[in-house]
């Protein structure tokens, strides 16, 4: 592994950022850290190339689809029932099975001719078995470089604040955000996950830092669209950036730091709902512009204050103090929001023969992950 940067020091003008927000880019930071690990350390294949030669590697993915799968596929296999129940969320099962990481048939030993599905057996090929051991050790070696980068004290802290937060939450959330469901919204647990009182209640004492921000995290979107008609993930991202003039739609992806895959999909549900309209450029170009209607820049000004609304109502339900701590916490790893003065920046290069190497570099973090069915991948590529 790559040696961990040396440790930065963060402005002390550093801008007020929304607590979402400084959740959310520090979680695609690790998790694009940890990606671009898994990537160099694991036989694969995209679109573009594949590695050592092969093209039998399993299909790239995120660390959510370790999340939300691998990550309970034993050797004895595990039902698509057992697997959503231990996730707490749902995965591409689809996709796994199409990329080469398991496969899915009935269990040998029911007689019945057509059993459902939801008791079909989930097994790990053997690449996924190969990917499995790559990813196990990953989240202690991205937190060791974290350290080393930010300080062993700051990011201690910073887990136990969020699991101080945690043990007051009454749901059992998933450990990774869910992928984004339609209208591109965070589904959180239905009522039959609800946590259970006393001490069996998780207290996410095992929990690896990336899975305590996502847990924090999904709380606040599930607070967030209980209120809203749109997403906070189309919210943060691209209704935040636009404006009534209009902004060129090529120009959304270094905005926001989220794939235009992502951005077309969010400004296909903005369209249908009127928020936003995509026309050509005034201006003589070819290129064509998003621009927000009335409806849109409404629904811009309630986002803000929503966001500001419920970190109040955080320090109200979970204590000033306690909130307080992990936003300053957040602050001083995010620093100022931009790819040249951030911190989060420094462990986000890519190795020479890695994906994100041969794309344009982001100017900044998704201020809310993108977590489509494409891989999982936080910005949504």
């Amino acid at each position: 592994m790559r040696s961990p940067a040396k440790p930065a020091s963060v402005s002390a003008s550093v801008p007020s950022l929304p607590l979402s927000t400084l959740l959310s880019q520090t979680l695609v930071a690790f998790t694009i850290e940890f990606d671009n690990e898994f990537e160099h350390q694991m036989p694969h294949r995209t679109t573009n190339h594949s590695t050592s030669g092969s093209r039998d590697g399993p299909w790239l993915v995120s660390l959510v689809m370790w999340s939300n799968c691998m990550r309970f596929v034993s050797e004895d296999g595990v039902t698509v029932a057992e697997l959503e129940n231990l996730a707490r969320t749902k995965t591409n099962l689809n996709g796994m099975l199409r990329w080469g990481y398991i496969v899915v048939e009935p269990d040998p030993a029911d007689r019945r001719p057509n059993p459902p599905r939801s008791v079909w057996v989930i097994r790990a090929t053997l690449k996924g078995r190969r990917a499995q051991a790559v990813w196990r050790p990953l989240f202690d070696a991205i937190e060791e470089r974290w350290q080393a980068r930010f300080g062993t004290d700051q990011i201690h802290q910073l887990s136990e604040s969020l699991r101080a937060l945690i043990t007051q939450m009454d749901v059992e959330l998933p450990d990774c955000l869910p992928i984004l469901g339609y209208g591109l919204f965070s589904t959180g647990p239905d009522r039959h996950r609800l946590a259970p009182a006393g001490p069996e209640k998780s207290s996410g004492s095992r929990l690896p830092l990336a899975a305590l921000l996502a847990r924090v995290l999904l709380a606040f979107a599930i607070e967030f669209e209980r209120e809203s008609d749109l997403s906070l993930a189309i919210s943060a991202n691209v209704v935040r950036v636009l404006d009534e003039k209009g902004v060129r739609v090529r120009d959304l992806p270094l905005l926001t730091g989220v794939s235009k895959e992502a951005i077309s999909m969010a400004l296909g549900i903005l369209q249908k709902k009127r928020y936003a309209v995509v026309e050509p450029d005034l201006a003589g170009s070819r290129a064509k512009v998003a621009r927000l209607t009335t409806k849109g820049r409404e629904a811009q000004v309630a986002y803000h204050r929503l966001l500001g609304s419920i970190e109040e109502r955080w320090q109200t339900r979970f204590g000033q103090d306690a909130v307080r701590a992990i936003r300053e916490l957040l602050v001083r790893l995010a620093g100022e929001p931009s790819a040249q003065r951030s911190p989060l920046f420094q462990g986000l290069d890519p190795y020479p023969d890695g994906w994100r190497a041969s794309v344009r570099k982001p100017n900044t973090l998704p201020h809310y992950p993108m977590v489509l069915h494409r891989g999982g991948f936080p910005d949504g590529s």
